[in-house]
């Protein structure tokens, strides 16, 4: 039997998440990773062309921070007129004091 307790969703905090993400030619991509970096908790934005269609773009998207809002991150994608196509990888962590 396991005896083991799952840890509140409290103890930890969402510190990567890699996306799929279909998103217009503008804005490009240094100001699509720009808004996303200025949001609360986020400390790196990686964006990566994987296709280029005629109207739009598929990036991967990779955001770390401590704490990362992913609601947060969703809406502004959606904001900037992309769509998230799908959530490729997820990182959650123990809080350090830092990210407390």
């Amino acid at each position: 039997m396991n005896t083991r307790k799952m840890p509140d969703k409290h103890e930890l905090v969402l510190t990567r998440l890699v996306l799929d993400v279909l998103k217009p030619h503008k804005p490009g991509m240094v100001e699509f990773a720009q808004a996303l970096t200025g949001l609360r908790g986020v400390t790196k934005v990686e964006v990566s062309i994987i296709e280029v269609d005629a109207d739009t773009e598929t990036v991967k998207l990779t955001v770390e921070g401590n704490n990362i809002n992913f609601e947060q991150i969703a809406n502004t994608v959606k904001q900037l007129g992309a769509a998230v196509h799908s959530v490729d990888q997820v990182t959650y962590s123990h809080p350090t004091k830092q990210q407390t």
